[in-house]
């Protein structure tokens, strides 16, 4: 199953695992079961604490390999064949249950083992999401620590049978006891404020105790990231909060515009990013959005208070924003009913769900016709959909899809309606802005690329004044019209909204906040003088 440059690598890492390590292997006849036992063999073969157990437990999905640990307790599985994005889950489960360390703080690791109600996990993929992994190792973590947690990997193409009895549109798909949990990304610290009621109120709690920052940034993407690392290059205290690090880019599969990198995918850059900025010292607070933003002259502690929907209050004498932006949304009827049901906003990771049926793009930019192409290889047919007389995109990306026998394009086209059968999407609604007609396409599944939306509602009560689109307005120097607060990135009035660009924006205003703290006077400072 392995070649032998990866049985080598593997080795090398195995060669961590110090307790008795045991793949438990309930096989049917596939030919996904007979690649899994192979698999299996080569990996017992590299080690020796780990050892194959065949089991024809018949109440077991199959194919399955189950990681287990037996004088822990534990079990970690995986249905289907962990290869692709997964195979590193499947290495880190071994590792795990082997007695390598898991890289995660004390506190964290106390709270998953304190956690005493029994979890079964059901965590649907796509063997090419590059979301899954993410979320499949999150919870593995977790059953490698307590018992309780049993976690199974499935992958969605080798058990089309339960994706479609439990109506699976969207990966990664989490069923916790037999519930639907959540779909999409989530974070380790997501997961435990969901499934630990109390973890958000101690959380708050802390935060509150926080002392003061001299840059606080809001938002972790590479606008976010950049200023946190000018200013924390400049010695002062520095901290940022975001919902969630890498923010949009964490989505984006190809990158290949970034100067002096040839090609990189957004995991990767936002690995980059995270160690950069964590190198430097700054406090990264994730899992936290923000709810409003007082001016210092409104506290009275003279501080600007950054107020979290958690209930907590982060203060700093400045404030970068750079909460960056999300895909458009068509808003139209059954859009939202029929959400991850057949509506769906990357292709990347949901399109192997749709594979042999028919499918629709929603816009003719980029990002529409690229995603038409990616899906022209998996589904049947692809539709796009585009609402202006011409389409956006780069001329080379046109030429190919004009050229793919299986993609259609509709220019003047306006969405109108998203039609189901109550469980999935099973058509698309539009009018031909020419002719006013009104037509519709039969179809699975329908992948929206329309653009951007800043994420700015969080501002719309405070000072900070935006733009018509909502955007956040700020000067050459990144400053907003609340004193003190500066703005980056995506979610501002400045043009071009390129992951290059956003970096140079949080330097921008970084360098500003820097230069408002050097000529402001700190809250101790001013309450001296007064």
């Amino acid at each position: 199953m392995l070649d032998q440059a990866m049985k080598q690598q593997l080795k090398t890492y195995l060669g961590n695992v110090k307790n008795s390590v045991v793949l438990r292997l309930c096989l049917d006849d596939s030919d996904t079961a007979t690649k899994l036992e192979s698999l299996a063999s080569d990996i017992a073969s590299l080690s020796s604490h780990i050892e194959v157990v065949r089991d024809n437990d018949a109440s077991q999905r199959q194919p399955m390999m189950l990681v287990e640990n037996p004088d822990k307790g534990t079990s970690i599985g995986f249905a289907g064949l962990p290869m692709g994005h997964e195979f590193t889950s499947l290495v880190l489960a071994l590792l795990h249950s082997g007695g390598h360390p898991i890289k995660l703080d004390e506190d964290t690791i106390a709270q998953i083992a304190e956690l005493n109600v029994p979890l079964e996990v059901e965590i649907f993929i796509s063997l090419s999401c590059q979301n899954c992994p993410e979320v499949v190792q999150a919870f593995n973590m977790m059953a490698a620590i307590n018992p309780l947690v049993k976690t199974t990997m499935i992958d969605g193409a080798a058990f089309q049978g339960e994706v479609k009895a439990r109506d699976i549109m969207a990966v990664p798909s989490v069923f916790i006891n037999g519930e639907l949990f959540g779909q999409g990304r989530m974070s380790l610290a997501e997961i435990l404020n969901k499934v630990d009621t109390g973890a958000a109120k101690r959380k708050a709690a802390q935060l509150n105790q926080q002392a003061p920052f001299d840059v606080l940034v809001v938002g972790g993407g590479p606008a976010g990231s950049s200023a946190a690392i000018y200013a924390a290059r400049k010695g002062i205290r520095t901290g940022v909060v975001a919902e969630r690090f890498g923010g949009q880019v964490q989505d984006t599969m190809a990158i290949e515009n970034f100067i002096s990198i040839k090609a990189t995918t957004g995991p990767k850059l936002v690995a980059s990013l995270e160690e950069h900025v964590k190198e430097y010292g700054v406090e990264v607070i994730t899992e936290q959005r923000a709810a409003n933003i007082i001016g210092a002259e409104e506290t009275a502690d003279g501080y600007i208070h950054v107020e979290l929907e958690s209930g907590a209050v982060l203060k700093s004498r400045s404030v970068i924003t750079s909460t960056g932006a999300r895909w458009r949304e068509m808003n139209v009827l059954g859009e939202q009913e029929y959400r991850n049901k057949g509506v769906a906003y990357c292709p990347h990771c949901d399109g192997p769900l749709f594979k042999g049926k028919r499918t629709a793009v929603i816009g003719g930019g980029n990002s529409g016709i690229e995603a038409a192409l990616d899906l022209a290889g998996i589904v049947e047919h692809v539709t796009v959909l585009e609402f202006a007389d011409t389409l956006r995109a780069d001329k080379v990306l046109i030429d190919k899809a004009q050229a793919t026998a299986n993609i259609d394009i509709i220019t003047m086209a306006q969405t109108t309606e998203v039609l189901g059968d109550g469980n999935r999407v099973t058509a698309l609604e539009y009018k031909d802005r020419n002719s006013g007609e009104v037509k519709q396409i039969e179809l699975a599944g329908i992948f929206v690329q329309i653009g951007l939306v800043p994420n700015s509602e969080w501002l719309k009560e405070s000072k900070v004044a935006l733009s018509g689109r909502g955007e956040i307005e700020i000067d050459g120097h990144g400053a907003t019209s609340l004193s003190g607060v500066f703005a980056a990135g995506d979610v501002t009035t400045v043009p071009y909204k390129q992951i290059i660009i956003a970096m140079g924006e949080g330097a921008k205003a970084s360098l500003g906040a820097f230069d408002y703290l050097i000529r402001t006077p700190a809250p101790t400072e001013q309450s001296a003088a007064a």
